[in-house]
């Protein structure tokens, strides 16, 4: 039984969906540590890897089933989840922080969530 598949066989697909992911993630580390002031539009992605945007988008929706937004939502949900937990911090420099202003941070937040950050927050008070 084979335990992985060389590299050599792997999908054009899923290469460019690794590349994808590689360059989100190390982009987004940068944006929230403040290294980078804007966030990447898929455009400027797609350049990087030497695509275009449509292509890229559609490749990733083949390989995934999710659009390539819903990368960039995820990880900035697990973000904002994560400096939540830090109570010193004001809800709404968080938001700043994630490029978002306070009422756009929080319809993000309920709308993947549920909840609001502030109930999210409480909610965090009582499971500790």
């Amino acid at each position: 039984m084979i335990d992985s598949i060389p590299d050599a066989y792997i999908s054009r697909k899923a290469e460019i969906l690794a590349q994808f992911k590689q360059i989100l993630d190390s982009h987004l580390d940068d944006f929230i540590a403040g290294r980078i002031e804007k966030m990447y539009e898929l455009k400027q992605i797609a350049s990087i890897i030497g695509l275009h945007p449509v292509h890229l988008s559609k490749v990733i929706k083949l390989e995934t089933g999710h659009h390539a937004c819903y990368f960039y939502e995820q990880r900035i949900l697990l973000e904002a989840k994560k400096l939540l937990a830090d109570k010193t911090l004001a809800i709404g420099a968080i938001a700043h922080r994630l490029d978002y202003d306070i009422s756009n941070f929080t319809k993000f937040f309920k709308r993947f969530m549920g909840i609001t950050p502030t109930l999210y927050r409480k909610t965090l008070e009582t499971t500790i």
